[in-house]
């Protein structure tokens, strides 16, 4: 293939030089996801989507293992149902989709096309709720929601369509609704650490960032290589907001009735977008190795017939041998294209790890093994080559963690006042930690001023006091605020 096509295949846009661009280039060149033919959706191609099924997958079983059940709800909800949550409906308004007629018919009422599936689901559930006895009721859904983000697209972060999962749980009282809420909140963190190698920062949203109708919001954010943070997956205590205009009740042990306590939570493919945003390079993709579609591709390399044979042969013995042992592997024995070509390619898709195989590496007994997050190239004996992938792996899974990780810690910086507070968002952007006097005034000041919002207030506040970094009130409350996405 020319050179002049070959660099057209490749990413065309540094990282640091214009994030947006690089960004889509990787997602589309990468075969991840493609633009669909109407605005503000996409489509999600074959390698993108079973980047999500390892992480579904992955989530699934750890839910099933808690107790949970997966169910599923229809996509259209009736607008009175939504109208019964007022505060919950207001919030969703701007975004809603909604459904007027059935063929030529003109519906006697509106279906909005599901935003989020509280109001349908919970007018079930006061329907299959009437004892004690039925509680803890502990569902989950893996669907779709549209929401008409028409206008600062980006895709698997901000479009009109997208794929999650929505737990709803409904408990006999608080204690047991903020248990439910935080052990989501672990195994949300554990996945998006452990598996997708991205540290973050965990909290409470305030008042007026929490999910529209909760009694509280918790949340995971993480710092993006633009300097802006994205909201990894949020767990939220409803409270009984939703179980009183829903008439959720159930008769007690004591044989009086109760309104029932409920939570809600759930991640997106958002979380791919992630991946590709805080690991990515100027080649493409860089995944971590637990949500690898291919774990390893193996390159073929001759010059003539008879170490074609050869080597094919060998990759034969090797891949039986990897593939019984686990490794997702896939060998590129297309002739099309030569092996510098596949070398592009995959490393533009993030394979963990090339193995190249010739005739001289047959002969030295040995494998070629490169690794995609540092293209560290290193000859492995044959003979250790299982034991050695194993390393790997982990090496590779534990470099991009501590990378991340470095990069977040080097972007939380303790600011006192607001002349400072501005000037390190503009200059470097990433998590600002300060004061706040918990007033809503000030935080909405400090949002129209600067485009900032508060990401987040630690779990466990500090045991020290200073002034609000905008009015300069007294306050023990500590924030961190940051552009987000």
């Amino acid at each position: 293939m020319p050179k002049e096509k070959q660099s057209k295949l490749g990413i065309t846009t540094k990282k640091n030089e214009n994030f947006a661009e690089w960004y889509v280039q990787v997602v589309r060149k990468a075969e991840l996801a493609d633009y669909a033919s109407m605005k503000g959706f996409i489509v999600l191609m074959h390698y993108g989507y079973s980047i999500w099924e390892k992480i579904k997958n992955l989530l699934d079983s750890r839910f099933k293992e808690s107790g949970h059940k997966n169910a599923y709800f229809p996509s259209l909800i009736p607008e009175s149902f939504l109208s019964k949550e007022a505060e919950h409906f207001s919030g969703f308004t701007p975004e809603v989709f909604w459904v007027t007629h059935a063929g030529n018919s003109k519906l006697s009422e509106r279906l909005a096309t599901r935003p989020t599936s509280e109001t349908i689901v919970y007018d079930s559930y006061a329907k299959w709720i009437k004892s004690w006895r039925d509680l803890p009721l502990l569902l989950n859904f893996w669907n779709s929601v549209l929401r008409a983000e028409i206008t600062g697209t980006k895709p698997f972060i901000r479009t009109s369509e997208f794929l999650w999962q929505e737990g709803h749980t409904v408990h006999a009282n608080r204690k047991e609704a903020d248990e439910e809420v935080f052990m989501i909140l672990r195994i949300y963190q554990n996945l998006i650490e452990n598996i997708l190698a991205i540290p973050v920062l965990i909290g409470k949203k305030s008042d007026s960032e929490k999910f529209v109708g909760a009694l509280y919001t918790t949340t995971l954010e993480a710092m993006m290589p633009d300097g802006k943070v994205l909201q990894m997956g949020t767990s939220h205590n409803l409270g009984q907001n939703f179980a009183k205009p829903f008439e959720i009740k159930y008769v007690g042990k004591d044989e009086k009735e109760h309104f029932a306590w409920q939570t809600s939570w759930g991640v997106s493919w958002r979380l791919i977008g992630a991946a590709v945003m805080v690991h990515g390079d100027d080649k493409g993709l860089v995944l971590p190795p637990k949500i690898a579609p291919i774990g390893i591709v193996i390159i073929p390399i001759f010059y003539s017939k008879s170490e074609k044979e050869l080597v094919e042969q060998k990759i034969t013995n090797i891949s039986e041998k990897l593939s019984d042992y686990g490794f997702n592997i896939y060998v590129d024995d297309r002739e099309q294209y030569t092996p510098g070509w596949k070398f592009n390619e995959w490393e533009m898709k993030g394979v963990p790890i090339r193995l190249e195989v010739g005739p001289r590496d047959i002969k030295e007994n040995k494998i070629t093994v490169v690794r995609r997050d540092t293209f560290e190239r290193n000859k492995i004996d044959e003979g250790k080559l299982i034991e050695e992938l194993e390393r790997i792996f982990n090496e590779i899974q534990r470099n991009l963690f501590n990378k991340a990780k470095n990069y977040l810690e080097n972007h939380v910086t303790r600011v006192n006042d607001y002349v400072e507070f501005k000037d390190v968002l503009e200059k470097k952007g990433g998590f600002l930690k300060a004061y706040w006097c918990s007033k809503q005034d000030c935080e909405d000041k400090i949002k129209m001023e600067t485009g900032s919002t508060i990401r987040l207030i630690p779990l466990e506040n500090e045991k020290a006091s200073g002034k609000c970094v905008y009015c300069g009130e007294n306050t023990s409350t500590i924030a961190f605020f940051a552009r987000a996405y």
